[in-house]
């Protein structure tokens, strides 16, 4: 079984360690030449800007960045053939697959979503979308899905415009938080002191605020602006933010607690499991604590 990889950022070569590992014949395809020696180095492989490699391999997965995804099927369609089976690690999906579907006609295309990133050990318990529309791609979707489940992925099939959705949610609600948190403590001169004395909850919001800021902006830029409800998500935070600002402005303790209170009745119906998050935390924590 052989595979192409198109695109040699950070996940690209993720996947290329990943099938190299499975055993698969592997050619990356890149048009950034500084990007060769690394591949090279990494894998003992070289990689090329020749598309036409396409032709000699079973599968495809491009892993370019949206703003270049369609080039990218532009680019592989003239050396595509039926038997291909191609797919994509974009974050979005609605936009992806329809460009697939309009370039790729005679190919099977599947979406394709890894919610995780290239720090990842290896794909034993991280979580992928597959996102099949036509009765071809869910058929090869399941075989997929149980081939990724066998090496300790979670699997989980949903079409382009529900994933798109929940991205808004999964992605974008946590880096808009984490964001807003890094750009409010460094206006605060002892931030660096907080940072060191700080306890449990703070430690686990720093984690997240400054992994969110060290993520690459011109990603979450367009993931913001594409998402399709990530404008509305985070309004709706925003609104939730100046409910509570105007309780601890009236200095209401009893409507504080009550609203809190409430909180924990509609978060325990949603998720009963809700209550192991406190032990959880500190588990976390002490993996932190050992790095």
């Amino acid at each position: 079984m052989s595979y192409a990889v198109v695109g040699a950022g950070k996940m690209g070569r993720w996947f290329t360690r990943f099938f190299l590992k499975e055993g698969y014949n592997v050619k990356v395809i890149e048009k950034d030449k500084r990007k060769f020696p690394i591949i090279k180095k990494d894998f003992g492989i070289n990689a090329t800007e020749d598309y036409s490699v396409i032709k000699d391999v079973e599968y495809i997965l491009l892993t370019v960045p949206i703003d270049n995804f369609e080039e990218a099927v532009k680019s592989i369609q003239p050396y595509t053939r039926r038997e291909h089976v191609i797919m994509d690690a974009c974050s979005l999906k609605n936009e992806p697959v329809k460009l697939m579907h309009k370039y790729l006609k005679t190919s099977l295309t599947l979406g394709m979503h890894p919610l995780f990133g290239p720090g990842a050990k290896d794909i034993r318990g991280q979580n992928i979308i597959l996102t099949p529309v036509k009765d071809r791609e869910r058929e090869f979707a399941e075989r997929f899905r149980i081939w990724l489940e066998e090496r300790g992925a979670h699997v989980y099939l949903m079409n382009p415009k529900e994933h798109d959705e929940l991205m808004s949610i999964v992605l974008c609600l946590p880096h808009f938080i984490g964001l807003l948190t890094c750009d409010t403590l460094i206006e605060f001169k002892n931030f660096a002191l907080a940072k060191k004395i700080s306890g449990s909850s703070f430690k686990m919001l720093i984690t997240l605020a400054e992994s969110v800021a060290s993520e690459d902006e011109e990603f979450y830029a367009t993931i913001h602006t594409s998402a399709s409800k990530a404008e509305l998500i985070e309004k709706m935070f925003l609104r939730k933010c100046r409910q509570w600002i105007k309780i601890i402005e009236a200095k209401d303790k009893k409507a504080f607690a009550e609203k809190m209170r409430h909180v924990k009745i509609r978060i325990g119906e949603i998720d009963p499991e809700y209550i192991k998050s406190y032990e959880k935390m500190y588990k976390i924590l002490d993996l932190i604590n050992d790095i």
